[in-house]
């Protein structure tokens, strides 16, 4: 079975929520803010071990994130050193045999925002979320999009563009998932910010999301 680029994703800058989400939530070697990072999704997901041990070998990148699915794999590596992690995304493409052009190109599939949440809605948010807690009379963005893996550069993103609170980020799985909460004004434009960036990635179309 020939393998699939889903996402390709160099972040030059983790912001500091997000870095810190991934510290609590990930499995591995953790980052911190300011560190590059490369986000990889490929099908089928067994493959991602093959890719891991590809770029651990040709350079000191470290890994926060491994997610192995049936269908789809994700890795996130990181470096204070740009070049580094670069170099790791080299090694990948060689491995896989692929050029970075071939990866898939992000599609958003859900853009919604909430005006003043009401309190109850907040605290079923919060019992799921492993982020930042929403609070009442707050704003709430949500976004969903494929490949999963490109969600966090909507994160990053949003996260440099206003001062939001992240909520919770799901980047695998069949799509990925953004929750936000804030001031009105400053949810208005991470909103913009996160559906510009992926609107700025470059690669093949996807093929058409038909809900099963």
């Amino acid at each position: 079975m020939a393998t699939v680029l889903r996402t390709y994703c160099f972040l030059d800058a983790l912001q500091p929520q997000l870095a810190t989400f991934i510290a609590k939530t990930a499995r591995g070697f953790l980052p911190v803010p300011g560190q590059a990072s490369l986000w990889v999704e490929i099908a089928p997901g067994i493959a991602i071990n093959q890719v891991t041990d590809a770029a651990l070998k040709a350079t000191r990148v470290q890994p926060a994130v491994q997610v192995v699915e049936r269908a789809y794999g994700l890795l996130e590596v990181h470096d204070h050193d740009q070049g580094e992690v670069l170099s790791a995304g080299s090694t990948i493409l060689k491995h896989l045999n692929v050029g970075e052009g071939e990866r898939l190109k992000p599609k958003l599939l859900t853009n919604q925002i909430i005006r003043g949440v009401e309190a109850y809605q907040t605290q079923i948010i919060n019992r799921t979320s492993q982020g930042m807690m929403i609070l009442p009379g707050q704003s709430l963005f949500i976004l969903e999009c494929e490949p999963a893996g490109y969600v966090v550069l909507a994160a990053n993103e949003a996260e440099k563009a206003a001062q939001i609170y992240l909520v919770n980020v799901t980047p695998y799985g069949a799509f990925g998932r953004l929750y936000l909460s804030g001031p009105e004004a400053e949810i208005d434009a991470a909103a913009a910010a996160a559906m510009g960036a992926l609107a700025g990635v470059t690669g093949k179309e996807p093929e058409k999301f038909v809900d099963r």
